[in-house]
């Protein structure tokens, strides 16, 4: 997205189609974002406190008729030696606090983030030509918002739930919809116990960036930090944000 080498015809340059892609044609130009064409500059900020302007976009996403689940984000976590993996996850909500999820702790995301809870989420809305890109660290929601989330889904999404123990190795499909089978008859009268190893997440930013594509690849990027100390030095081209965050603007 940032920095594509691609005019705004689509074309494949001569230095990637030697590769053997194919991918030039897949798009053409972007556009602005609500106003195609339109920058996106400082003055347009809904707020100078990345949430607050995070709940602008999201707002919008979630009307945009074109997109299908705006809450859908791509979680990226690491190893404690580095080694990255990535995958789609749903946001369930998000505050000063941060952004929250649900998944099974026992999952390969859920096991890296106990060994390295350092992690990014990326929401890319293509309609608008607009993506939002979170780092910070994740901490595990208390006991009882995850037991309160769990009751309040489907009662298919809780039996799901329990029949998966996710990323661990399954013979087959048959053998879940074994399992799916005989814990829909076991609680057919009675509640969905939550299993232990299922659970909240709660994503605390200290970096947002909001990035908005323009039709001659001079996109829009503006970034907000958030400082430990309120005090703390920073740039000649740093503003000040509300609280103790900062924004800056970002080459494309």
């Amino acid at each position: 997205l940032q920095g594509g080498s691609r005019g705004a015809t689509g074309r494949v340059s001569g230095e990637e189609s030697r590769w053997g892609g194919t991918t030039g044609r897949v798009r053409g130009g972007l556009g602005g974002g609500g106003a195609r064409g339109s920058a996106f500059e400082e003055k347009h900020l809904a707020s100078f406190d990345p949430i607050k302007q995070f709940a602008m976009w999201f707002e919008e996403a979630m009307r945009c008729p074109s997109i299908g689940e705006a809450n859908a984000m791509c979680l990226a976590t690491c190893t404690r030696d580095g080694r990255p993996s990535a995958r789609m996850v749903l946001l369930k909500g998000f505050s000063q606090d941060g952004f929250r999820f649900f998944t099974n702790h026992e999952s390969r995301k859920g096991k890296e983030l106990d060994s390295n809870p350092l992690a990014s989420v990326v929401f890319y809305w293509e309609p608008l030509n607009r993506q939002v890109r979170i780092e910070g660290s994740v901490e595990r929601l208390p006991e009882e918002e995850s037991e309160h989330y769990f009751h309040s889904r489907p009662r298919s999404s809780q039996i799901g739930a329990v029949v998966s123990r996710q990323s661990t190795v399954i013979p087959d499909r048959e053998y879940l919809r074994k399992k799916n089978t005989e814990l829909e008859e076991l609680y057919r009268e009675g509640t969905v116990p939550k299993p232990a190893y299922w659970g909240g997440y709660i994503l605390k930013p200290d970096v947002v960036e909001f990035w908005q594509g323009q039709t001659n690849r001079l996109h829009d990027r503006i970034v907000f930090r958030h400082l430990r100390d309120a005090t703390a030095p920073t740039g000649l081209m740093t503003h000040k944000g509300e609280g103790n965050w900062v924004y800056e603007r970002l080459a494309p």
